[in-house]
Order: C-alpha cells, then sequence, then structure tokens
C-alpha cells in the first residue's frame, strides 16, 4: 500500500534540528573511520563524616567516564554514575549522567547532541562527576538546593578558544525542567545561551542565560507543580586557577514567575579561594549565600548561609585527600555544622 512521505516538522527552528541531525547521521554513515582510539577511566571518593556527634562512613559516586574518537570529526563521550540510593530496592542505582556525540563542523566549531551539563557557569563546565578534580569535597549550595539545572538533554552549538581573547559560546536548546532523559514533559524547550573569554591564562569569565516554562502538573524536585510557572535564570562567573592563587564567584539571578505572584527574585551566589603552599598543599575558604523573597513558588525557599574552610593535600594528579569544616546558618531549618573528610582518586 503506498503512503504519503512523511513531511518536515512544521516550525523553522524544529525544520533545521531536524535537517542538522539527518546531515550528522548521514555523514556518520558515509565519512570513512580513521582509527577509533576509545579511553576508560573511572574515579571514586570515600568520605568521612563527624555531625552531631557522631561518626560515618560512606561511599560517594564511583563514576565510569569513556570518551571515544569516531573520526577526525566525530567523538563520544559517555559519562555513567553508581552511587548509594535509599529509595533504590539495592540501595545503590545507576544514574546515566552524560552521553554526547560532537561533531567538529569547522575549527573550534562544534555541534553536540545528547545528555549534557547544561553550559550555565564554570562550575558546570568545568567539574562534572570525578570528585578528585573539585576544588572543595561537594559541589557548592546553588546546585545542592536544585536551583542550577544540572543536565539538559538536547543539542547545542559551541565555539572554543576564537580570537584573541579566546571567547566562547554555546547555545542550547533541549528538555525542560520535569522532563526524562527520552521524553519532554511538555511542548515547551528550554534555552540556554552562555559566553565566555579567557583574557589570560587561568583567568575565565562569563554569563549566561537560561529560559524555561513548567508546566502545571509537572513534578520537580520531588513535588508536584500545581500552576504553569516562567522560569529565567541569568548567571555570571568570573575564576582565576593560577600558579599559586585560585578564585571562583559565581552568582545566579533566578526569576519564578506567575499570574499570580507575580516575578519574585531568588539569588544564589558562592565564591571560593585558596593559597597553594609548595606545589600539594591548598588551604581554601568557601562562602554561600541563598536569598529568597517571600513569594518563591518553586525553590525551597529557606534563605542559608554557609561558611567552608578546608585543607586540600593533592598526592598527584589523580589522588587528593581534603578535610573541611562547614557552618551553615538557615533561617528555617536551622544551624547545622560538620565535618567531613574526603580521599578522592581517579584511575
Amino acid at each position: 500500500m503506498y503512503q504519503k512521505p512523511t513531511s518536515l516538522p512544521a516550525g523553522s527552528l524544529e525544520r533545521r534540528i531536524f535537517i542538522s541531525l539527518t546531515l550528522l547521521l548521514l555523514f556518520i554513515v558515509f565519512n570513512p573511520v580513521l582509527g577509533q582510539k576509545t579511553q576508560i577511566k573511572g574515579f571514586v571518593e570515600v568520605i568521612t563524616t563527624v555531625e552531631d556527634g557522631k561518626l560515618s562512613f560512606g561511599l560517594g559516586e564511583q563514576d565510569l567516564f569513556i570518551t571515544s574518537e569516531i573520526s577526525n570529526r566525530i567523538s563520544f563521550l559517555g559519562e555513567t554514575v553508581f552511587k548509594f540510593s535509599p529509595s533504590s530496592p539495592t540501595k545503590f542505582n545507576v544514574s546515566i549522567e552524560r552521553i554526547v556525540i560532537k561533531y567538529n563542523y569547522k575549527g573550534n566549531h562544534n555541534l553536540l547532541v545528547g545528555k549534557h551539563h547544561t553550559p550555565i557557569n564554570y562550575w558546570n563546565d568545568t567539574y562534572h562527576h570525578g570528585r578528585v578534580f573539585f576544588p572543595t569535597i561537594k559541589r557548592p549550595l546553588i546546585f545542592q538546593k536544585k536551583i542550577i539545572p544540572i543536565h539538559t538533554t538536547g543539542v547545542s552549538m559551541q565555539g572554543l578558544n576564537l580570537g584573541k581573547l579566546k571567547f566562547g559560546y554555546d547555545f542550547m536548546i533541549g528538555n525542560g525542567l520535569g522532563s526524562s532523559d527520552v521524553l519532554d514533559n511538555d511542548k515547551f524547550k528550554s534555552i540556554t545561551a552562555a559566553i565566555h573569554i579567557k583574557p589570560k591564562d587561568g583567568l575565565r569569565i562569563g554569563a549566561s542565560y537560561y529560559r524555561d516554562v513548567v508546566s502545571e502538573g509537572a513534578e520537580i524536585n520531588g513535588k508536584v507543580v500545581k500552576t504553569q510557572i516562567n522560569q529565567s535564570l541569568v548567571t555570571g562567573s568570573v575564576a582565576y586557577f593560577g600558579k599559586k592563587f585560585e578564585f571562583l564567584a559565581e552568582s545566579t539571578f533566578a526569576i519564578n514567575s506567575n499570574d499570580s505572584t507575580g516575578s519574585p527574585l531568588a539569588v544564589a551566589s558562592y565564591a571560593y579561594a585558596g593559597l597553594r603552599l609548595k606545589k600539594k598543599w591548598v588551604p581554601y575558604i568557601r562562602v554561600d549565600n541563598l536569598n529568597y523573597q517571600a513569594e518563591e513558588i518553586l525553590f525551597e525557599a529557606d534563605n542559608t548561609t554557609s561558611f567552608i574552610g578546608g585543607l586540600r593535600y593533592e598526592i598527584n594528579f589523580l589522588a587528593v585527600v581534603k578535610l573541611e569544616y562547614q557552618y551553615e546558618n538557615r533561617e528555617i531549618a536551622g544551624n547545622e555544622s560538620r565535618v567531613t573528610a574526603q580521599f578522592a582518586v581517579g584511575f
């Protein structure tokens, strides 16, 4: 029986994405492979915590990291994490953190397809799941409190190290908040636009804009959204990692608006500083601050200030020991302090 050929998607943006993905697939099929080079690496951490007079030993994430050069222009990156989960029947689960196919279509310009770390700030661009590379034991509160969307599944255009200022850009369209890794939960798409420059070695200055629409009924961070929310995130960052001094400061202005509550503002920031002593020792501090307006409807609105003082000992590039003291002052949940030690390795 004759079937009418399927037409291209009606919208111009969807049609361009469809054509781009089709051309990429044809290139993969017909471009001669120059010789595959695959590398498999891993990262793991063990931690010890003293909190409320109780000593605890624990396992952190175990990260399986795979990269492969499929051709001179096409590469693959996969990252899978095994971690403890109290909700899992086996108490451990497997999480696909990144699956990215990259096509280098010209110079330092790339097309990337898959599940990415959202290119929204320096930390999320630079530090993924290999904890051995983190300057502190854990991510800043801006991530722990789920203000930053860590992952996005979609398509992105990327440029790196362009011109004298080493200009870089990322433009991504993907599934929005409340979606799964394989299916968007609504018709809206998230948009991320980010730029940065590297005017000198070790220094990066960047800014980004993230936009999404969260539909009524979507489940976000364990709770069901009762009304449609328009979300905008504006982020700025300054990072400098030199031979002696390390500094990283980032701030995100978040607006979650709807018709009934208006446009309440949440501001989440952190600043990190470290000083390298005798090559391997780095004492450091980090200060986090989360501030929400009373009408906040999406985030867990508990104004928080956190202080971390720590010491990092780098045995070598793939083995690090850290010791930290953290004090959190939370408006609703009260104060909390802990001492944490971490041994993280790569293999």
